[in-house]
């Protein structure tokens, strides 16, 4: 059994890690607000540009003389998944849920004989995807430098994917990221970012007459660069709004814990004292009687 001092060493180290669990949480749910707003705000801008983009590829027969990135290679061998974590843990299980389903999309792609490779944003969930494909990571974003990964970031990210593709080194690109739906609720997500897959039209839009200049092929070519940076931006977003609303929960199941084990050391603390108290009165009792 451990000593009453021991106990209180015990009790006052888990008080200290309750007070970051908590300061952890309140940052953490002040950062959600911006990021969830942020997040959300971007939603109706990439859901226009998609509507645009079905629209224009509505008009046009996709050959191979329409823009690489709609087109594609006219392969599907050797596939690039593009797996977004970031670059800080006590996020619960926000980057290995990410991980996860890239790995399993992997397994699933090497199953039916294709060719996997990786391109890692952020730092977490390097580990785990080198352990397992040690050969197979083509390339590193770093965002260890950025405050908040933004539109920059996403422009960097994109020139890379397509510079990539069209050293041929892929013939797709998967984008793996986490959709926030609510501050319990990160969804891990899945979407073919290269070749773009041609959008539909939007419903509303049957029956409009929209005369484009300059030509169709024309519009897509300079839209499709700007559709993939909006797509991985959207994607960063995402990520920024879960990875709080992952770490809000998290640490505020910490603090839950730390003040259930500061309760029953409390308790175990008071048993050993009182079990204490008792022997040294029997102890002088007894000597007392003897005299």
């Amino acid at each position: 059994m451990a000593s009453l001092k021991e106990l209180k060493g015990r009790i006052n180290s888990v008080k200290s890690t309750q007070k970051i669990t908590k300061a952890k949480q309140m940052v953490a749910a002040a950062k959600l607000r911006k990021a969830q707003t942020a997040a959300e705000a971007a939603r109706p801008y990439a859901s226009r540009l998609a509507d645009v983009m079905g629209s224009l590829a509505s008009r046009i027969v996709v050959s191979e003389n329409s823009p690489k990135l709609l087109a594609g290679t006219g392969k599907d061998q050797v596939h690039l998944l593009v797996v977004a974590n970031s670059d800080k843990g006590l996020a619960g299980a926000f980057n290995s849920n990410i991980v996860k389903a890239a790995l399993t999309k992997a397994r699933e792609l090497e199953a039916t004989g294709k060719t996997v490779l990786f391109y890692l944003v952020g730092r977490k969930g390097r580990a785990v995807i080198r352990r397992a494909y040690p050969n197979a990571v083509l390339s590193m974003f770093d965002t260890t430098d950025v405050r908040e990964p933004g539109y920059a970031e996403a422009e960097r990210i994109a020139d890379e994917v397509v510079a990539l593709y069209e050293a041929g080194k892929f013939d797709v690109a998967h984008l793996f990221f986490s959709t926030f739906r609510s501050v319990l609720l990160q969804q891990p997500t899945e979407v073919q970012i290269v070749p773009v897959p041609a959008p539909t039209a939007a419903a509303g839009g049957e029956g409009a007459v929209v005369e484009y200049e300059p030509d169709e092929e024309e519009i897509l070519a300079a839209l499709l660069p700007r559709y993939l940076k909006t797509r991985i931006f959207g994607a960063l977003l995402e990520n920024m709004a879960s990875e709080q609303g992952a770490s809000m929960t998290a640490m505020d199941n910490a603090t839950r814990n730390a003040g259930d084990l500061i309760t029953k050391l409390t308790i175990q603390y008071n048993r050993s004292r009182q079990a204490a108290i008792t022997t040294e009165l029997i102890e002088i009792i007894a000597g007392a009687e003897a005299l």
